[in-house]
């Protein structure tokens, strides 16, 4: 048995706080594409180790950046006049019975597929690759194997909450939409680049959207205040129809005021300059860098009104990387405790290098009422049989159901 403590959380309630504030960097912000080509990288290199030698081997392949070129934006098409660099670092098994593992061509091979896949206007021939993964250290290599089983890797916690507020969810479902196919079609012109800032100031809600606009598609500057436009309507109406839903979903009046800004910082009457354009509809073609663990957290957000861990999970390995682990479990258990018992909840994890995953120090459950006898105990039991199983997040990660960032 597990220590789980179970009780009422006495935080104020995330909507009755005067001020929340919500961040989610998009589908081509550097810090996005960092993790999310440091994870693929993991995931292939786990599927040849499984293929090859029927396990997956050490690694942890998080020191990942992506290093910002140079760019000429012009109205009608400007031209990438220094590239893009991917710099691949972090820890690897690379030989096994005297076998080279092509590390560097996996590494590649997985930024490559990701790129061409996700950012359609970014050629990934064009970007320069950088490879200094090295091997890894012999005590966490063994940790690997030791006891029959798979020992934590190291000493960290993590934290994971259900369900998500209003807020939240306008923010991660906005730039879902704004990158989705069907938006991408209505604006072609729209880049992958996008963050949002969502601000809650008591019951005024201000969105602000940084989205990179594809200078091959803008004529002009006048033609760029137009689609600009155009645009912000959509993305408007979406807001607006998507927070009334929610209200109505979770009971809430409709009172709460609207107030939205794309590309703030655009300018009439400065041409080019006062207009966010770019060659790829990335921030990163022109000096903009990224690296793994700066961006999102495995729910899709950075929400600093919520208790975060700064564990970094894309790249680490899948099997005993106990931040990326727990991580990955504390949301999807809080979430699943929510469906089944209806219970708005946090958890927070902490494991101890060395010892069995399954079995973390201590877990705390904070739940927003108060919860005793039976219902306590049907939670901890239902808890204590989900990390009965925890190995099996390994597959699920390497089948790709479940996102890191």
């Amino acid at each position: 048995m597990n220590f789980i403590e179970i009780e009422k959380n006495t935080e104020k309630n995330i909507e009755k706080q005067k001020i929340e504030i919500v961040e989610r960097k998009g589908l081509g912000h550097p810090d996005y594409i960092a993790d999310s080509i440091a994870e693929k990288f993991s995931i292939n290199l786990s599927k040849y180790y499984i293929e090859n030698f029927q396990k997956i081997l050490h690694h942890n392949v998080d020191k990942l950046e992506v290093i910002g070129g140079e760019s000429q934006p012009k109205f009608n098409g400007g031209k990438i006049t220094k590239p893009i660099t991917v710099l691949f670092s972090g820890r690897a098994t690379g030989i096994v019975d005297g076998k080279n593992i092509p590390l560097k061509e996996i590494a590649e091979k997985s930024a490559k597929t990701w790129i061409k896949n996700n950012i359609r206007f970014l050629d990934p021939e064009s970007i320069r690759y950088l490879f200094e993964t090295n091997a890894g250290s012999v005590n966490l290599i063994d940790a690997f194997n030791r006891n029959g089983k798979p020992g934590s890797n190291d000493t960290s916690f993590a934290v994971g909450y259900y369900p998500f507020s209003i807020l939240e969810n306008i923010v991660l479902r906005t730039e879902n939409y704004l990158n989705s196919n069907e938006f991408k079609s209505k604006f072609q012109f729209s880049g992958e680049d996008i963050k949002i800032m969502g601000v809650r100031i008591k019951n005024k809600i201000k969105i602000t959207v940084a989205m990179a606009i594809i200078d091959r598609f803008i004529a002009s500057e006048n033609d760029y205040f137009s689609k600009k436009e155009e645009m912000s309507q959509e993305i408007n109406r979406y807001i607006l129809n998507l927070k009334e839903s929610l209200e109505s979903e979770n009971n809430m009046e409709k009172g709460r005021s609207l107030e939205i800004k794309v590309n703030n910082m655009d300018k009439k009457g400065r041409g080019i300059n006062g207009c966010y354009l770019t060659v790829t509809g990335l921030s990163a073609e022109s000096g903009d860098d990224g690296a793994v663990g700066r961006g999102n957290r495995v729910n899709g957000l950075i929400s600093p009104n919520r208790p975060m861990t700064l564990e970094a999970a894309a790249g680490k390995n899948p099997v005993n990387h106990i931040g990326k682990i727990y991580s990955l479990v504390s949301f999807d258990l809080s979430k699943r405790i929510y469906e089944n018992f209806s219970i708005k909840n946090q958890i927070k994890i902490v494991g101890r290098i060395g010892n069995d995953l399954s079995k973390p120090l201590a877990l705390s459950f904070l739940a927003e009422e108060k919860v005793d006898g039976d219902k306590k105990r049907e939670i901890t039991k239902f808890i204590n049989e989900e990390l009965s199983h925890i190995s099996s997040i390994t597959e699920k990660i390497i089948e790709e159901k479940l996102s890191v960032c």
